[in-house]
């Protein structure tokens, strides 16, 4: 399970090191590499056993309404297998850089099933809405659900 964050920079040419313990969770899966699709203003990273299940729940919904016809045009259409190269870096191809907004500093946090790849100044921004969103009763009644 991908755990953490690792604040980290991308090169010129959009190759990004994807820290040890991240690489130990997709080489697990006997990989060396990745899916990397968008969402949320990131870019989100599956190993491949994990990118292949949400392809198989996408093919089995019955639903074929326009929100999820676009979602899969997007999501899918826009993913990238993307391969560790010798030095355990990954080139981020220019498009996902581009809607991430990827320019030199990056966040990469592991939330589980799949990591994501965040412009620094984007995942400090996400951060500042969760930090006012925790004074929201119901959503700290919806934390607390989880235990914490």
């Amino acid at each position: 399970m991908f755990r953490g964050s690792s604040f980290h920079t991308i090169d010129a040419k959009g190759r990004i090191i994807i820290p040890a313990r991240f690489r130990d969770v997709i080489r697990a899966d006997g990989a060396d590499g990745l899916m990397i699709s968008r969402m949320d203003s990131c870019l989100v990273g599956f190993p491949f056993n994990e990118w292949r299940k949400i392809e198989a729940k996408i093919l089995a919904m019955a639903e074929k309404n326009d929100n999820m016809r676009r979602f899969r045009r997007v999501f899918i259409g826009g993913a990238f297998e993307c391969s560790c190269d010798k030095q355990d870096r990954i080139l981020v191809p220019p498009s996902l850089r581009q809607y991430a907004q990827l320019e030199k500093d990056i966040v990469l946090v592991g939330v589980l099933d799949h990591f994501e790849i965040w412009s620094r100044d984007n995942y400090d921004k996400e951060t500042l809405i969760l930090e006012k969103d925790m004074k929201k009763e119901e959503v700290r009644n919806e934390i607390a659900r989880l235990g914490i």
